[in-house]
């Protein structure tokens, strides 16, 4: 059987869009959102239930002594509330 020729589509090249509204954006979202708690990881995940080590993770703790800065939400809340037993919890000052 003979092959067939397939025709070529038009080279299209999408323009370059400027990433300067998603920072907008993003800064827009960081001055609005309130209050900040410093959360310390005081205990480690090991010999813990693998739940307890991936909500760790999900907040960003790494290892043991690792200290983040999170947005005080309901979500993280529940994450720590979860986890309470393994880190210590702050607010921080403005």
């Amino acid at each position: 059987m003979p092959s067939r020729a397939r025709a070529s589509k038009p080279a299209t090249r999408k323009a370059k869009t400027a990433k300067k509204p998603a920072a907008r954006k993003r800064a827009k979202a960081e001055a609005k959102s309130g209050p900040k708690l410093i959360v310390k990881q005081v205990r480690s995940g090991i010999g813990h239930a693998q739940t307890y080590r991936l909500t760790l993770r999900a907040l960003g703790l790494k290892h043991h002594q690792d200290e983040i800065v999170v947005n005080d939400h309901p979500s993280i809340r529940g994450m720590l509330a979860k986890v309470h037993h393994l880190v210590s919890v702050r607010p921080q000052e403005a």
